[in-house]
Order: C-alpha cells, then sequence, then structure tokens
C-alpha cells in the first residue's frame, strides 16, 4: 500500500495529526462565514505541501544566488505569467509572503520615512497596514484617514479629494477589508494626480471578483496594485504585486528582494500558481458570480428579518451587520454564532462607539461556503438561522435548532472528502 505524507505525519507526530485532523473536522461542520477566508482546491494543498519547501531560490528566475533552481525557475515564471494575465499587469511580484509583506515592500520602494500617507480609517473598513498606529505603517509615516459618508455610509469622493489636497499625501491608498461596495478606481487616480501622489490599490478583498471582472479593475489607474492570493482569489495564503510600469516592477522587485525579504517560499509559490491557473478557468467567473449573488441573497435576508446591513446591501462577496438595531455587541452575537457553529467574526462598524475588542458590528462574507457549492436557498437559510439566534439569544431551544440546520446543510456539502487523516492516538 502507497504511504501518503499524512501517513507519515500520523506515524512520526500523532499530536500534530490530531491537531490537523481536528481542524479539518471543524471545517467540515462549521459554516465559514469569516469574509477573508476560502477553501482552496486539492490542487493547491498539494502543491503547497511538496518538495518544492525544500529549496532556496533568492533571487528571481533566472537570476539566483543559489544553484539547482532550473525547476523552480520554470514554477515561479508560470506564477509570474498566470498573474499577468489573470489581472492584465506588466509586471507581477510573487514573492510576497503575505498582504501585509506586499504593501510594505511598496511603502520601502516608493517613500521614505516622514512621508504621508493616506487610507481608510480602520473603524471605517481600512486595514491595519494602511497607516494604523499599531503597525508599522503607522510609525513610520505621517497618516491622515478619510472615512465613509455618516448618512450613505459609502465613499464620498469629493470629502476624500478635499483631505487629500488639505493634507498633500505622497501616497493615497485605496481598497479595504471591510467595505461592501464597488470602488471607482477612476475618481481616485484623478484626486492623486491632482496632488501628485502615488496611488496604490489593495484589492487583497476583491481580487477574485476584478480577476473575473466582476468588480472594476485597478491596474489602468493605479501606480501599483496588491492583493493577497486566498480570499476571494480562493489560492494558498500569500501576497502578490503587480503594476503596469515595468521599469516601476523592477524598484518593486528589489523592495521584496533583498528589501524586505530573504528566500521566497517557492511551495507557497506552486500553490499561487495553481489557483491562477485555476482562476484563468471559465468556471472561476460562474463561482464569482456566484459568490456576489449568494452574498447579496444572505444580506437581504437578514434585511428582512429586521438587521441593518452597512450602506443597506453588499456590490461584492461581504457585509457588515451593524447590531445597534438590536442592542447587541459584535463580541456577543460572535459567540452567538460561534455556539451555533457559524464562524464569523465580530468588526467595527463606521463611526462605532464600542471598542475594537467589542465592536457593534458582525462581517459576514460569502467565498466560502460557496466553494462547497452553496447557492441563493441556502444562503437565505443561512440568513435566518444567523437571524434566528441573535434574535433569541437566551433560547437554548432555538440555538439546539439553529445547530441542527447548520449540520444539515454542511452534511448535504461535504468539504474535502477524500482527505483522511490517521492518528494512532484517536483509534
Amino acid at each position: 500500500m502507497t504511504q501518503t505524507n499524512l501517513d507519515f505525519l500520523a506515524q512520526t507526530d500523532p499530536e500534530i495529526a490530531e491537531g490537523i485532523s481536528q481542524e479539518l473536522q471543524r471545517q467540515r461542520d462549521h459554516l465559514e462565514l469569516i469574509a477573508s477566508e476560502n477553501f482552496t482546491s486539492p490542487a493547491v494543498l498539494a502543491a503547497q505541501g511538496s518538495v518544492l519547501t525544500n529549496k532556496y531560490a533568492e533571487g528571481l528566475p533566472g537570476k539566483r544566488y543559489y544553484g539547482g533552481c532550473e525547476f523552480i525557475d520554470k514554477v515561479e515564471q508560470l506564477a509570474i505569467d498566470r498573474a499577468k494575465r489573470l489581472f492584465g499587469a506588466a509586471h507581477a511580484n510573487v514573492q510576497p509572503h503575505s498582504g501585509a509583506q506586499a504593501n510594505f515592500a511598496v511603502f520601502l520602494a516608493l517613500l521614505k520615512p516622514g512621508d504621508r500617507i493616506m487610507g481608510m480609517d480602520l473603524s471605517h473598513g481600512g486595514h491595519l497596514t494602511h497607516g494604523s498606529p499599531v503597525n508599522v505603517s503607522g510609525k513610520w509615516f505621517k497618516v491622515c484617514h478619510y472615512g465613509v459618508n455618516p448618512e450613505t455610509e459609502q465613499l464620498d469622493y469629493d470629502q476624500v479629494r478635499e483631505l487629500a489636497l488639505k493634507e498633500r499625501p505622497q501616497m493615497l491608498i485605496c481598497g479595504y477589508s471591510a467595505y461592501p461596495r464597488i470602488i471607482d478606481f477612476e475618481k481616485f487616480r484623478s484626486i492623486a494626480d491632482e496632488v501628485g501622489a502615488y496611488l496604490l490599490a489593495d484589492i487583497a478583498h476583491i481580487a477574485g471578483l476584478v480577476a473575473t471582472g466582476h468588480h472594476p479593475n485597478p491596474i489602468p489607474h493605479c501606480d501599483v496594485v496588491t492583493t493577497t492570493t486566498h480570499k476571494t482569489l480562493r489560492g494558498t495564503r500569500g501576497g502578490l504585486i503587480l503594476t503596469r510600469d515595468p521599469e516601476l516592477g523592477k524598484k518593486l522587485d528589489k523592495a521584496v528582494f533583498p528589501g524586505t525579504q530573504g528566500g521566497p517560499l517557492e511551495h507557497a509559490i506552486a500553490a499561487k500558481a495553481v489557483a491562477f491557473g485555476e482562476a484563468l478557468q471559465p468556471s472561476f467567473k460562474d463561482y464569482s458570480a456566484n459568490v456576489i449573488e449568494n452574498a447579496q441573497a444572505l444580506a437581504s435576508q437578514l434585511q428582512k428579518r429586521g438587521l441593518k446591513i452597512v450602506s443597506g446591501g453588499t456590490d461584492n462577496h461581504l457585509m457588515l451587520v451593524d447590531l445597534r438595531c438590536i442592542s447587541m455587541t459584535g463580541k456577543r452575537a460572535d459567540q452567538l454564532v460561534s455556539g451555533v457553529n457559524i464562524t464569523a467574526n465580530k468588526n467595527t462598524v463606521p463611526f462605532d462607539p464600542e471598542s475594537p475588542f467589542v465592536t457593534s458590528g458582525l462581517r459576514l462574507g460569502s467565498p466560502a461556503m460557496t466553494t462547497r457549492g452553496m447557492g441563493v436557498a441556502e444562503f437565505i437559510e443561512i440568513g435566518d438561522i444567523i437571524a434566528d439566534r441573535l434574535l433569541n439569544p437566551e433560547d437554548e431551544t432555538i440555538a439546539a435548532d439553529c445547530r441542527r440546520r447548520v449540520a444539515q446543510l454542511c452534511d448535504r456539502f461535504p468539504l474535502y472528502p477524500h482527505l483522511t487523516i490517521p492518528v494512532p492516538t484517536l483509534v
């Protein structure tokens, strides 16, 4: 009988094998609604766990500091070429270990300490790496933040322009971690040009939707585009830098290595290449359309049940539930849905009176359960399960019924049925 890597793991380290087995079962048994998470394909998992993890390959394809990279070069070049094709970019660097690493490399390439950057406030939907005071971006640079309009809870480009004219940033950042509406990159380009700023688009959350044309592409309008390779792109966890300017690309390459990283993780790059290849297939365009349709169905059902959705709906894969309408905190809501095997995350909402550790919101997303094959009918049912639990927080009979309904959904849409992890200590 042929032994797999998992067989060897179970024999060599049953404690780790047990932990992985338990996590696999948790993923199978829960409704995964964290907007930034997804389930990769078995092919991506295989590439991630390959022998490429053994190889050092500092440098770029054809320009390495180590020997024995001829096949590594082939794999990384495939990742680069597929990324460029997928997003319509002239240059791609596939080596960043994460989206945060990609952003830091861009800062190193284009800014100097003390320069001013301008991005969305974290509490309005921005990201830590866009100037939060606890992040290096908020420590090395002067920061000004824009937010959403208090009435519409959407971007007000006139307000963004006014702030940019006042603050004159060296870099303007768009792209967010909790913003459910379409971003007008052309308007941001106009603002950046007016103040003489670089324009960076961080599309970590919407990259898969951009790749399939379900969201406008920032490449024609932005100096640099960064993204993660998971979330809506459904690949391995990692980062990517794109640009329409080949000369700027050379500068960005040097900011990644040797500027901010050493040896690239070639097993992860192989997994990125596989994911990019999958995203180039016609079926992935259908998937992106379903992601949006399912998110809109979930948001609509929650609204029908009396819950407030920030900005009144969603154009992409995520939504924010403003729980102040039922006098509940995000922390409490997170605990309630977790108790019925729904995984989500508490999140600040615009103009939130609560601390980031408590919050007034719950962020929900559709990518992972769309990957499992669920459609509009299932997301309507998920909306009802969430509403039933949040509107009846003290009713354990309803909680038990919610758990039963979650289990039924998970049983109907199995996850990784081919995977088994033999764990001697569990036998």
